[in-house]
């Protein structure tokens, strides 16, 4: 080799070095989005970027929901946790801060409408906000188009630099400022977003009269308009503070952990929210750890504290709302406590909501923590820097910051370990036909929270041991039964699929597990996310499948709902009242139940909690007998799809749940009962199989030849041994579904390439072999590990191009367990 060919080759191998260097730098994706605190519906935090300190940590709707740490080795500090929430000084305010009034015309008022000159004196004055909600509009708007100009001095001591409008609007939208546009949008916004238009306003801005000018268009849904200008505030705080170096992140059933380099210091940072399916007390203390375990990586000792900056947002629902907070001490812990100064229990209700009742904590030790309030998150960053850990012991106000800092003292390179706790008490959860309930853990109101956290510090070693065996057992069951890619889902499915729930205790001394329709549209108790979610609940505690079906079989038995299926829902989040969806799915959820009460009986080996809702679950199979076969042009879970009539899919839950209703009865010693509905779901099988016939599958709508779909409902028939239908009827669907795969999974059916996660790991269990299994799963992993969609696992997603179609952070990824609970039924 030449002297030069060996300078190349040296080169060569210096470049590759440092590209491995640089790959092994950026973290690789392992969820969509890492959950870092689960609990409820309301207490869910999550981080959204790969890197722990890439992103602001949020609630699953998007809101900051914002946790700031930073590690301070020495006299150098590194933030891990979380980035810094922006925080803005308003120049022109909206109409959440201060009133103020507009001209608006709800008729095309021709062209120049936007310019400065433009004479809008015909035009009506009105305050802003523009909405077609009772609650929320100072100006009524219910027609398809608005146009609103809103005329404003500024003087000449404003600083055009760093400008960001702030809006809320829904939907479609165009601005001008001055004649001159300066933003489009198609869709709109749930709640106030600042926009980064610096540029645009700067440009366009001056001293004296401005014009902003909006036009929005409402498509569908609701409406919804105000804006103002804010000031991005800078700090030089911000400079001072590394970002620490992620080695490594972990996503298990209840533990997200993460690996950092700080420096001459290595940090090892574990969130675990403790749901352990089968402690109900422990399932529903809403308490979460955040442990840290530091070691010297150098050799030498160093002196070590970090700080956690929590702002008071998570107890609120819009971050403009007045908070107060408080320190204070109980046992061997202290404490800080916020909530809003307002308190509304219970008077919100929706999707995009969050709780602005109750009360946030965090605590540590006595012996080694300090804790202090500041006025807002970058007050209490600029004091850890400053070695200043005094503040008010009491105080109120907006995004106020909550302060903890632990000492490690002087750290080796022996590890030490020590942590903190964040906690929620709701006071009370949700409304149950008209009585107000509190949460499970103090479900005869005689709790304490203050000492329910101290009781959670007192029990740390006991609580983490418990919390590593049992995700070792669901990462285990699930490994056995589908493969490493299959157990990587149910990991990630876990802790979401839990914390979309909310669990307390009915008047009747019911155990109520209440799903909120997160990110759909917010009901409560729907029937049709209490089906798919089951896996979990079966496989791991039916109970808490009981306490999801208990409040629907009260609403009939009760006579509030007199329908001869079961009802769609119980009410919005956290209003259970009553049905609120607009549309009934007969067939749908009257199959959904009665085929998990025959799941429930499969896996308790009785059919005592059938016996209890014979009467009803009679009325339902009479109901399915009569009418499920060949469904009318109705609605089904998948109703995003739209109605659709002789719904083969359908139809074979309708059998299913027949033949659910046969088991019961043979079980419970109806033998009469047993054989017709045994008979019945025979007849109607061999039906279904001539009239879906299409070849090498079988069809979408029966007799609809060249359309298809998956059949996911017939899972049941072997999950629950039925053997109802021929295997060749699972194979040739199977064959014929691996022909349709597309690059992020099965598509749901021949009408679109969008699918739904749950329902394909339904579909994959009727494979006859696990290397079938996993010709289905390994697209679903590639999705959760390449979506740009950054939120809590999507269920609904294209699988084109894997982005989020809708749907996110919803309970029914407990269905991803569908394979665990069919080796568990059928061993």
């Amino acid at each position: 080799m030449t002297v030069l060919a060996q300078h190349f080759r040296l080169a060569v191998i210096l470049v590759c070095s440092s590209l491995l260097s640089m790959a092994c730098l950026a973290q690789e994706q392992k969820a969509p989005s890492y959950p870092l605190i689960t609990h409820t519906p309301y207490f869910s935090i999550w981080s959204s970027s790969d890197k722990l300190n890439g992103s602001v940590t949020k609630h699953w709707t998007g809101a900051d929901h914002s946790l700031v740490g930073i590690i301070k080795v020495d006299d150098t500090y590194y933030r891990f946790l979380g980035k810094e929430t922006n925080e803005f000084i308003t120049v022109l305010p909206a109409a959440d801060e201060t009133a103020y009034e507009v001209a608006y015309t709800l008729s095309n008022p021709g062209s120049g409408w936007f310019e400065t000159g433009f004479n809008d004196k015909e035009w009506k004055t009105g305050g802003a906000p523009f909405s077609d909600d009772r609650r929320k509009a100072k100006t009524r708007w219910n027609t398809d188009d608005l146009w609103v100009r809103r005329t404003f001095t500024l003087g000449n001591d404003v600083n055009f630099d760093n400008l960001f409008l702030k809006i809320n609007h829904d939907d479609n939208i165009d601005i001008y400022l001055n004649g001159k546009p300066i933003y489009h949008k198609e869709g709109w916004v749930n709640n106030y977003t600042f926009l980064d238009l610096q540029e645009q306003l700067k440009t366009n801005l001056k001293t004296g009269k401005n014009v902003l000018a909006f036009h929005v268009r409402n498509t569908a849904g609701g409406r919804f308009l105000d804006a103002g200008i804010a000031r991005k505030i800078e700090t030089t705080d911000s400079k001072l503070i590394r970002e620490a170096a992620q080695k490594n992140v972990e996503v298990k059933a209840m533990e997200t952990k993460y690996s950092f380099s700080c420096g001459k210091v290595d940090l090892e940072l574990t969130f675990t929210s403790p749901l352990l399916l089968k402690d109900l007390a422990l399932l529903s203390t809403p308490v979460s750890y955040i442990s840290y375990q530091v070691k010297s990586n150098d050799g030498n000792k160093h002196q070590v504290s970090v700080l956690l900056s929590a702002s008071t947002d998570i107890a609120a629902n819009q971050p403009t709302q007045q908070m107060t907070a408080k320190a204070t001490a109980t046992g061997g812990i202290k404490l800080l406590q916020t909530g809003t100064v307002e308190q509304p229990v219970l008077m919100k209700k929706g999707d995009d909501i969050r709780i602005d009742w109750g009360y946030f904590y965090v605590g540590a030790s006595k012996d080694y923590s300090q804790q202090y309030i500041a006025a807002n998150e970058k007050t209490g960053i600029s004091q850890f820097l400053k070695g200043q850990y005094k503040g008010q012991t009491e105080t109120t106000g907006k995004r106020l910051s909550l302060n903890t800092v632990v000492s490690f003292g002087q750290v080796g390179a022996t590890p030490i370990e020590k942590f903190m706790m964040l906690g929620y008490d709701e006071v009370y959860a949700v409304q149950y036909f008209g009585t107000n309930l509190r949460p499970w853990w103090n479900k005869n109101g005689d709790r304490n929270f203050s000492t329910l956290m101290n009781t959670a510090a007192v029990n740390y070693n006991t609580v983490i041991k418990k919390a590593k065996l049992f995700q070792d057992t669901i990462y285990t069951d699930a490994l056995k039964t589908g493969g490493a890619a299959y157990a990587q889902l149910c990991e990630l499915a876990y802790r979401q699929s839990i914390a979309a729930h909310g669990l307390v205790e009915s008047p009747q001394k019911e155990l109520l597990f209440l799903s909120k329709e997160n990110f759909s549209n917010g009901c409560i108790a729907t029937v049709d996310l209490t089906y798919p979610s089951a896996p979990l609940y079966l496989a791991y505690n039916p109970e808490l499948e009981k306490g999801m079906m208990n409040g629907i079989f009260y609403y009939s038995e009760s006579g509030k709902w007199t329908k001869p299926f079961a009802a769609h829902d119980l009410g919005t989040y956290p209003l259970a009242n009553g049905q609120v969806y607009g549309e009934d799915m007969p067939v749908e959820e009257a199959g959904n139940m009665v085929i998990l009460a025959a799941a429930i009986a499969k896996a308790e080996g009785n059919a005592g909690y059938a016996k209890q809702h014979w009467a009803t679950l009679t009325t339902w199979a009479k109901y399915l007998d009569k009418e499920g076969f060949d469904p009318a042009n109705q609605l089904c879970t998948d109703d995003f799809a739209g109605h659709l009539a002789r719904n083969v899919n359908l139809s074979a839950k309708a059998i299913m749940a027949l033949r659910s209703y046969s088991f019961l009865a043979g079980m419970l010693g109806h033998t009469a009962d047993a054989k017709y509905y045994l008979d019945r779901s025979r007849s109607m099988m061999e039906n279904w199989i001539k009239l879906a016939d299409d070849g090498d599958h079988f069809s979408l709508a029966f007799e609809k030849k060249d359309s298809w779909s998956q059949k996911y409902n017939l899972v049941w028939d072997k999950v629950l041994d039925f053997n109802l239908f021929p295997k060749s009827v699972f194979e040739k669907e199977i064959s014929f579904y691996l022909t349709k795969q597309k690059t992020y999974g099965l598509p749901l059916d021949s009408r679109k390439t969008y699918t739904k996660s749950d329902w394909i790991i339904w579909t994959a269990v009727l494979t006859k072999n696990n290397t079938e299994f996993e010709k289905f799963i390994l697209p679903l992993q590639k999705y959760a590990l390449e979506t740009t969609s950054r939120v809590p696992l999507g269920d609904w997603h294209e699988t084109t191009n894997g982005k989020q179609v809708g749907f996110q952070a919803r309970s029914v990824v407990g269905g991803y367990f569908m394979k665990v609970l069919n080796d568990k039924l059928n061993k």
